[in-house]
């Protein structure tokens, strides 16, 4: 199982597929084994090497209990460290709700290693994480299940689902789930390729057109009736839209080094 070490911490990693590379980043409690059960990884690993990487707090990566060391600056820093062990200069870049907005960090602080952006449900505007990190604060895993569930009762029935979840350490996530300081003033900067996805009946979609909206470069996509998590859960509505973008955007020269 390949690990990247940062300063101590290591990120867990894996590869799939074959083409161009693309990042795949998941949200705040998930893993990389959302990417399989939803859908994502089938239909996207013909036409695309996709990097799955549990963010550090997730996962098989380790799980600090220090808020210090969820900086959005030690983010990137992960993935960045990830792309160098596999040689990788320039990648496609997907990323879900916390994995979106550390899509925009990239943008921030490793924009060179970008090729284009796919970012669903999520903004870099000032954010109060407090409803997101309540769940985490009582260290209670069966509340915190139960939570998890009730937004998605389609899993009930999920072995695999009740396993990732029941796996979280919720001292971890608490801890990186800080409140997010504002960093639009990247946005003006983003002139790679981008798709802003969000379902309309999410709590951030008025943020998230707006963000897209001012933009350099990007194709904005609503999906009907979806909320945050279905936005993600039903790949089906937004995949023919992340496929196409990707197309558009596979035929530039290669991101491997030496080539």
């Amino acid at each position: 199982m390949p690990y990247f070490d940062n300063h101590g911490v290591r990120t867990h990693y894996q590869v799939d597929g074959q083409g161009p590379p693309l990042v795949l980043m998941h949200g705040t409690s998930g893993s990389v084994g959302d990417w399989y059960e939803n859908g994502w990884v089938s239909g996207l690993k013909d036409d695309n090497r996709l990097i799955l990487i549990d963010h550090r707090g997730h996962g098989y990566s380790d799980k600090p209990h220090d808020p210090d060391s969820y900086s959005l600056e030690i983010s990137v820093a992960d993935i960045v460290g990830v792309l160098d062990e596999l040689a990788i200069d320039k990648t496609n870049y997907f990323g879900y709700s916390m994995g979106g907005y550390i899509g925009y960090g990239l943008a921030k602080y490793a924009p060179e290693r970008l090729k284009a952006l796919v970012i669903g449900a999520s903004h870099p505007y000032e954010r109060s994480m407090a409803a997101t990190r309540r769940p985490f604060e009582r260290n209670d895993m069966e509340a915190f299940f139960k939570n998890a569930l009730a937004g998605a009762p389609e899993r009930a029935d999920s072995d695999w689902y009740r396993v990732r979840k029941q796996a979280n350490d919720l001292k971890a996530l608490n801890a990186l789930t800080q409140d997010r300081p504002d960093n639009s003033d990247i946005i003006p900067t983003m002139t790679m390729p981008c798709l802003v996805y969000v379902g309309e009946a999410d709590s951030l979609y008025q943020d998230v057109k707006r963000c897209a909206e001012q933009m350099p470069n990007a194709n904005f996509v609503s999906l009907p009736g979806l909320d945050h998590g279905q936005a993600f859960r039903y790949s089906r509505d937004a995949m023919p839209h992340v496929k196409k973008f990707l197309l558009e955007v596979s035929r530039q020269p290669s991101t491997v080094r030496g080539s």
